[in-house]
């Protein structure tokens, strides 16, 4: 199992005005699952995204990653462990503007202590295979926006992580681009590639292969009508 959750609740500002964003949330996330997590805004989707991804610790309740207990981990060990194991997609890209998209995608080899020598032949490699061989040394402005996601999205399979996690994956996109994302992940997971997204969309939550509900901080197999 890759993620494994177990009662997780969040609750922000505990001690002086308590917000509850997440309640007793438990999520099995198998190898090579394709799942969508779907919400509306304020769902607390976006929460159990940063805690997933390690961006955020939960306030009870039990995190297993591949059988790692996330909650015992130094800060040092969780930022390593990020490196490793999860890459991410955002809406927004988060390309750095001054680099080349190579070097975009170069940046978590270095972080996990990739030598320099390596880098650029990985980093080639993941953008070849979102077909952007042709585009390595174009820097972001000079990339339409479904290229730019596929430079993210190269930039976060080239440490081969153990868990994809997208966020929004398509929200920035037109509905040409946003199609060929998709295919991409499609690609990605037929490959093997474990893949949890975040959405709002239910046409986009389609392509997954699972889809789970978060309404009120409460995880759902379905929605009830009125929701």
């Amino acid at each position: 199992m890759i993620v494994e959750l177990s009662h997780i609740d969040k609750t922000y500002n505990p001690k002086t005005f308590p917000v509850p964003v997440l309640k007793d949330v438990s999520l099995s996330v198998p190898e090579n699952e394709y799942l969508a997590i779907m919400g509306p805004s304020g769902s607390g989707k976006s929460t159990l995204m940063n805690i997933i991804g390690c961006l955020d610790k939960p306030t009870g309740g039990s995190y297993l990653f591949q059988g790692e207990d996330i909650g015992k981990m130094s800060e040092n060990r969780l930022s390593e462990f990020r490196a490793h194991k999860i890459g991410f997609v955002f809406q927004t890209f988060e390309l750095l503007k001054e680099e080349t998209a190579i070097q975009n995608v170069m940046l978590p080899l270095s972080f996990a202590g990739v030598r320099y020598s390596e880098r650029r032949e990985i980093a080639a490699r993941a953008l070849e295979k979102v077909g952007l061989g042709d585009r390595m040394n174009f820097l972001p402005s000079q990339l339409s926006g479904g290229q730019k996601q596929r430079v993210a999205i190269a930039r976060a399979i080239v440490n081969n992580p153990a868990l994809l996690l997208a966020d929004e994956p398509t929200g920035a996109l037109d509905q040409k681009s946003g199609a060929q994302i998709m295919e991409l992940f499609h690609q990605l997971h037929e490959e093997g590639a474990t893949i949890v997204m975040i959405t709002h969309d239910a046409k986009i939550a389609a392509h997954a292969k699972k889809t789970i509900y978060i309404v009120d901080g409460e995880i759902r197999d379905h929605l009830e009508e009125n929701e």
